[in-house]
């Protein structure tokens, strides 16, 4: 990323700001009452129409600003059995690292096979595009 970890995490979990650059969703929100990203706040994410407006909806369950923060699935949209995801951020003398993992698993079982490797490699190649697409935004505002 091209500033400090801190800058990249503040606009990450900025959901007021979060359709600036993200280019999988259409709505990004926080949920339950919650106004700001932290440890137990819910959001609520729906993809773009390519994704079947999917909206998944997660919890909070690590919030370390400019370091780390990782949530889990609290809703049952289709295709998803359960989803986890991180990003951890560190700094580097010419900006910051961002680095994202998720685990999920396809549902319904029987069709798990066939859905889990389609869903893991458009999973992959879309972070990889919000990510660049972040850095991007970033680079740009100076």
């Amino acid at each position: 990323m091209p500033c400090d970890s801190q800058r990249v995490f503040d606009l990450l979990h900025d959901y007021s700001r979060r359709l600036e650059w993200d280019t999988l969703l259409r709505e990004a929100r926080l949920t339950q009452g919650h106004m700001v990203a932290g440890k137990g706040a819910t959001s609520l994410c729906v993809g773009r129409p390519l994704f079947g407006l999917i909206g998944i909806e997660t919890r909070y369950v690590t919030f370390t600003p400019g370091s780390v923060a990782a949530v889990e699935m609290v809703n049952r949209p289709p295709f998803f059995e359960s989803f986890v995801a991180s990003i951890r951020h560190g700094d580097t003398a010419y900006g910051s690292i961002a680095t994202y993992k998720f685990q999920f698993t396809a549902r319904p079982a029987v069709l798990r096979w066939i859905l889990h490797p389609i869903m893991l490699f458009v999973l992959r190649r879309e972070t990889a595009k919000r990510l660049q697409a972040l850095a991007a935004f970033l680079k740009n505002q100076g």
